[in-house]
């Protein structure tokens, strides 16, 4: 789409506004001075607000109203995502194009490799832009993946790497368990030390009160699926070659997953 030779509906102020929350969201977005070098570079009037998500928004809202047309949130969107400012962040550039193109969605519309607002499927749901979006991060939002998985795998996810997410989301939960005992140790020897009995009777993170049969084998449960989550993707993955271990996305979806239930198991879990 270009915004010299046509003139596009206005977008409802939600649509205009997910995009603001997105290009000026506080920790990930734009700075300010982006902001206003960017407006001013297009020939908005820049606007007050509590912070840079509303400054953006009423900005394109204002100028949106004016024009009675889109083409001054496109072109911004356009400049923001031009390639050439991401050389040397490409994981920035794939996080924000991820995250409009949940947004746009809804239009039929998506940003593409070029930076460019184009064409797309369109969706009606959240599912659906999800699905549509094309964005593993959407569908990991969407299940309500645990943040300690996240903490350890994101910058894998935006550079497109399943095989490494796998490896280092795997690695958070060996991880957890140091950190909620102070263990040195990693591996089964790790399990066995932290989750097992041992000789006291009382494993030393319980995710249970280990009263009955059921609750027992449900620890050893417990323990045998960490085990078996490392042997399956941390191990291997540490030493065969890439292109020996292809992981597709769903696999990544599924290992994610279950390595959120792991993590959600242990916020509630007796140390």
């Amino acid at each position: 789409m270009t915004t010299s030779n046509a003139k596009f509906d206005p977008w409802s102020p939600a649509t205009v506004t997910a995009v603001a929350d997105v290009l000026a969201d506080t920790s990930e977005g734009l700075t300010g001075r982006e902001i206003g070098h960017l407006l001013a570079q297009i020939g908005i009037a820049d606007a007050e607000g509590s912070s840079k998500r509303e400054r953006l928004a009423r900005a394109l809202l204002t100028r949106q109203a004016r024009d009675k047309a889109s083409n001054c949130v496109i072109k911004f969107i356009t400049d923001a995502m031009a390639p050439v400012r991401y050389r040397q962040q490409p994981d920035v550039f794939s996080r924000r194009r991820d995250d409009l193109n949940e947004v746009l969605v809804h239009l039929g519309l998506r940003v593409n490799d070029e930076g460019r607002v184009a064409r797309g499927t369109a969706a009606s749901t959240l599912d659906q832009a999800a699905q549509h979006a094309n964005s593993l991060r959407a569908e990991l939002r969407r299940r309500g993946t645990h943040p300690q998985v996240l903490a350890y795998c994101t910058k894998e996810i935006l550079a497109k790497n399943a095989f490494h997410a796998s490896l280092e989301a795997t690695k958070s939960v060996f991880d957890r368990l140091r950190q909620l005992t102070g263990e040195q140790l990693d591996g089964s020897r790790l399990i066995d030390t932290v989750l097992m009995p041992g000789a006291t009777g009382t494993p030393r993170v319980a995710i249970n009160t280990g009263t009955t049969p059921t609750e027992k084998d449900e620890q050893k449960g417990f323990a045998s699926l960490i085990r078996g989550l490392g042997s399956m993707y941390r191990n291997p993955a540490a030493h065969d070659p890439r292109i020996h271990r292809p992981v597709t996305d769903d696999e990544l979806l599924e290992l994610l997953t279950t390595l959120s239930m792991v993590h959600r198991r242990l916020d509630h879990a007796r140390v």
